[in-house]
């Protein structure tokens, strides 16, 4: 048995949610806030059968969509200014972790 752990935007995380759902995967929600932008993520929680894996991984990538934002930046000029201007990122996208699971039980 395997562990995944998803951490996906929120953006995308009814889509993902939706898609588990209807494939008979059985997820935990968590709000999650991190990265680069500080930006609010949810993390997917779901056990399954090894064999499963690769399915969980692909319902969760295809959901799960890379785009570009435009972000303020300030830069410091020379004499002692700031000035801002936004900087394109990628933002979007799941990073995922499978874990091993040693026992599992339901009670």
């Amino acid at each position: 048995m395997k562990l995944i752990l998803a951490i996906v935007s929120n953006d995308d995380s009814s889509m993902v949610s939706s898609a588990l759902t209807k494939n008979g995967f059985y997820a935990t929600k968590l709000a999650t806030t991190g990265g680069f932008l500080k930006a609010g993520n949810t993390t997917f929680i779901v056990g399954v059968p090894d064999e499963k894996v690769d399915k969980v991984i692909e319902i969760i990538s295809q959901q799960s969509s890379r785009r570009t934002q435009l972000v303020p930046n300030t830069t410091s000029m020379d004499v002692g200014m700031y000035t801002s201007f936004p900087v394109s990122v990628t933002v979007g996208g799941a990073t995922i972790f499978v874990l091993d699971v040693d026992r599992f039980e339901k009670v």
